[in-house]
């Protein structure tokens, strides 16, 4: 997503969440009405919304529906805010594999992913799952595998951690990191 979609949806986000709470805060005496007004003036925007709520006198299901969609768009906008904080550890987006000038190459943070969750599939692993976290330019590697009761799901996740190690080695992709999470057993198909 580029710099300004990311910027619009941050906007609306923030909307979406202030509005209710700016209300709420007068309505509980937090912050004087007219306080309020003076910064956002809000009043003229309210006028207007009641010259067109006034011509619907909506009974109290509808009165209730109109709340439940109120309070998704409230999660709904949360959600978004909280996607484009991105608590928790960076991604870096892309990695340089080959600097050489003239030859530079850079593989993306999805194909990186895209590699780990093969090689995991390429040793038995079944529904990889894998994430990424970098540190000063270089991955950390943090698969999540099921394996089928047949296995043993210790040499399994090894032999996934190293796989994961040699195919992300091949491409020349800087790794910190390679961790490797049995998340449970699949039925064994036969």
């Amino acid at each position: 997503m580029n710099g300004f979609n990311r910027f619009i949806m941050l906007l609306l986000a923030l909307l979406l969440i202030a509005v209710p709470v700016l209300l709420l805060l007068i309505a509980f005496g937090v912050f004087s009405a007219d306080a309020i007004n003076s910064v956002t003036g809000y009043r003229s925007g309210l006028r207007g919304l009641e010259g067109l709520v006034s011509n619907f006198n909506f009974p109290q299901g509808t009165r209730v529906i109109i709340a439940i969609v109120g309070a998704l768009l409230a999660l709904i906008a949360g959600y978004l805010l909280l996607r484009e904080l991105t608590f928790g550890r960076p991604v870096a987006r892309k990695a340089l594999v080959d600097d050489t000038p003239g030859r530079e190459t850079a593989i993306t943070a999805t194909a990186v992913r895209h590699l780990a969750e093969g090689a995991a599939r390429e040793v038995g692993a079944e529904s990889p799952s894998c994430s990424l976290a970098s540190t000063g330019g270089r991955y950390d590697v943090a698969c999540d595998i099921r394996v089928p009761r047949s296995r043993n799901f210790a040499e399994t996740a090894t032999r996934t951690r190293e796989n994961v190690r040699r195919v992300l080695g091949e491409q020349r992709v800087p790794l910190n990191n390679v961790e490797v999470t049995v998340q449970g057993s699949t039925a064994s198909q036969g």
